[in-house]
């Protein structure tokens, strides 16, 4: 992996780390759904980033993907599965593995 790559890999890990440290805060502080669901949104959609990122070649690998598991580990820990089983596709998804 090239240094470049690290160093925008590194920084999306960060702003997703911030911005989960934010909803935190916003949750204990009672702060609006609306805006709580937003910084939600856009956290899904930095690590929805850093997954494409590590799933890409030349970064493609069995480590990468370990580095994907423990990402979704760490900023979706409490993720319940039978909410994600909510979904027809997913759940078809999720027998199939």
């Amino acid at each position: 992996m090239k240094k470049v790559e690290v160093l925008k890999l590194i920084d999306l890990v960060d702003e997703i780390r911030k911005l989960d440290e934010l909803i935190q805060q916003s949750r204990a502080k009672k702060t609006s759904d609306f805006v709580i669901n937003q910084y939600e949104a856009k956290k899904v959609k930095l690590v929805g980033t850093i997954i494409t990122e590590l799933a890409s070649t030349p970064i493609q690998s069995v480590e990468s993907y370990l580095l994907v598991q423990k990402i979704l580990s760490k900023y979706y820990p409490n993720v319940n599965e039978s909410e994600l089983l909510k979904d027809d596709d997913i759940s078809k998804i999720a027998a199939a593995i």
